[in-house]
């Protein structure tokens, strides 16, 4: 029992001190942010506590120097973005980029078609074999109740059945197609929004989500990584590279 008690202190020790040091090493700053997957909207591409790198220069707007020196780049279809939610600014965000500024999008019984062109999506998944009227055949009649920037898209954005993404906007969504909240319920994305774009996955656990959206450690959280860091930690993830797919 002695022994029990003295090894399950050593993995709790050695857990806490393994977070100490990713959390030190992996800290905010000017040019990286960390950010964590709380959500299924994502996957298969990304999976709930899944711990992200963002490069948040990769689309910082370009100085009359810098511009020469660091790999600047525009929003492209394809990309999967990090951003300040357009319905609650303090909720950040991570979804696919899937239409630029004058892009024409519409969905037919779940298939996107971009600019009149239908798209393979090799990352999607669809989790429901239903058919929903609006999510499904987008842009249509609204089934639910949509944020103010959802019902500005729809009465002000939409030409012959499909939504035109304005000039300094993108439009998002998200991988688990049948399970996102994204630009079909909350409109577009405005520029200012994008924080950058994720490029790591530096540490992956399986947590669930309602521990992952707790704003501060919960002590049930805390507890089960002490307990399970190595049984749950999904190594194969680690230093996983992330990166977008050209779309259209």
């Amino acid at each position: 029992m002695k022994q029990q008690k003295k090894a399950g202190w050593t993995r709790g020790f050695i857990a806490e001190w393994a977070v100490n040091i990713i959390v030190l090493f992996f800290c905010t700053t000017t040019l990286v942010q960390a950010f964590v997957i709380p959500t299924g909207s994502m996957q298969d591409t990304l999976l709930i506590g899944d711990h992200l790198l963002v490069d948040k220069l990769a689309y910082a707007p370009p100085g009359p120097v810098s511009k020469y020196l660091l790999p600047y780049e525009e929003v492209k279809r394809g990309d999967i973005i990090v951003f300040r939610s357009p319905a609650e600014r303090d909720l950040t965000l991570v979804k696919r980029c899937m239409g630029v500024p004058g892009d024409h999008i519409k969905l037919v019984d779940k298939q996107v078609y971009l600019n009149g062109k239908k798209l393979d999506e090799p990352y999607v998944i669809h989790s429901s074999a239903y058919l929903d009227s609006y999510r499904d055949n987008f842009p249509a009649e609204p089934n639910v109740r949509l944020r103010e920037g959802g019902e500005d898209m729809l009465e002000h954005h939409v030409v012959n059945g499909e939504v035109v993404v304005p000039a300094g906007s993108f439009f998002a969504m998200g991988d688990n197609r049948d399970n996102s909240l994204d630009s079909r319920y909350w409109g577009f994305v405005p520029r200012e929004n994008i924080i950058g774009k994720p490029f790591m996955v530096y540490w992956s656990y399986d947590a669930p989500t309602e521990d992952l959206l707790n704003p501060t450690i919960g002590i049930n959280h805390l507890v089960d990584m002490m307990q399970h860091f190595f049984s749950k930690t999904r190594w194969g993830r680690t230093f996983m590279l992330v990166r977008g797919v050209p779309v259209g």
